[in-house]
């Protein structure tokens, strides 16, 4: 039987490196499609409609204590709601004024509590932070045009595990100037995924929006779904200004992440987000704290 694998994150929050293990049996990110059969069976929407189709079972409601239990989850810091089945679960809500967003208009909040990276620059060549693999706007943007104004600007990596709030919020006031759909596949997304298959950020489903802030200027928002994560609900309707704080989308069960690109100028990342990134650990990140200004 397989070991989980251990991986490196900084919790801000405490202030101190800590340990996650990886439950993914090894390969789920160390085999290509054509030698796992498991695994690309894994990757396909149909096997996500089945996961899904259990999930929203009330059978399912059994695993709730004992997922509490093994990832210590607070639940007094969610909505006291009764849960009629482990989908149900998986898209709580917080408590309202569990997590605040900042007031300083120039300072950016965390879109998802999760674990980031970040880089204040993206290059036409950009290397993500694992030996070979590239973090490239066009072929997770879709386009060479649609890339063409964040050449050269800040970009956020933020993955959530299957313990966190999945859902997004939006970080500024503004509207959405662009959507796109793209991708079928459904590769997990952790780091020693990207370390061993390089087109995971280009080929999973994944929902692009281009979005026109007060304050941050232009960006490409885009949601990826992983393992067991094939859809991406929209909540904010897109032909609708949104608000600092407003909920956007929530992914349904599984892992998940977001790439944020932005503008050269209008905001950089945090410090401490990019001082980790270069030595190649996450910074898990709550929702609301600022991450860029």
């Amino acid at each position: 039987m397989a070991k989980p694998l251990p991986l490196p994150v900084w919790d801000r929050q405490a202030g101190k490196l800590i340990t996650e293990w990886m439950d993914d049996h090894p390969t789920t990110y160390e085999s290509e499609p054509q030698r796992s059969i498991r695994q690309w069976i894994k990757s396909q929407p149909l096997y996500d409609w089945l996961i899904a189709a259990y999930q929203n079972t009330h059978h399912s409601t059994r695993e709730i204590e004992p997922f509490v239990r093994k990832y210590k989850i607070d639940m007094s810091e969610f909505e006291p709601v009764q849960y009629h089945s482990f989908a149900e679960f998986f898209d709580r809500r917080f408590r309202p004024g569990a997590r605040k967003f900042p007031s300083a208009p120039g300072e950016m909040g965390a879109f998802a509590e999760a674990r980031y990276f970040a880089w204040d620059r993206l290059s036409a060549d950009q290397q993500f932070p694992v030996k070979g693999y590239s973090l490239n706007a066009e072929l997770i943007l879709g386009n060479a045009q649609r890339a063409r104004p964040f050449m050269g600007g800040p970009v956020l990596l933020a993955r959530l595990a299957p313990v966190d709030y999945h859902r997004a919020h939006y970080f500024d006031d503004g509207r959405t100037l662009d959507h796109d759909r793209l991708g079928r596949r459904l590769w997990t997304v952790n780091p020693h995924a990207l370390h061993n298959k390089q087109d995971i950020l280009f080929v999973n489903e994944r929902n692009i929006n281009i979005l026109e802030t007060r304050n941050f200027g232009r960006l490409a928002f885009v949601e990826i779904g992983a393992l067991s994560v094939g859809r991406i609900v929209q909540v904010h309707p897109l032909d609708s200004p949104f608000h600092r704080g407003e909920e956007k989308s929530v992914f349904r069960f599984g892992g998940s992440a977001i790439v944020v690109f932005g503008e050269q100028g209008p905001w950089r990342p945090s410090d401490d987000l990019l001082t980790h990134t270069r030595d190649g650990v996450e910074t898990l990140v709550r929702l609301g704290e600022t991450i860029g200004a």
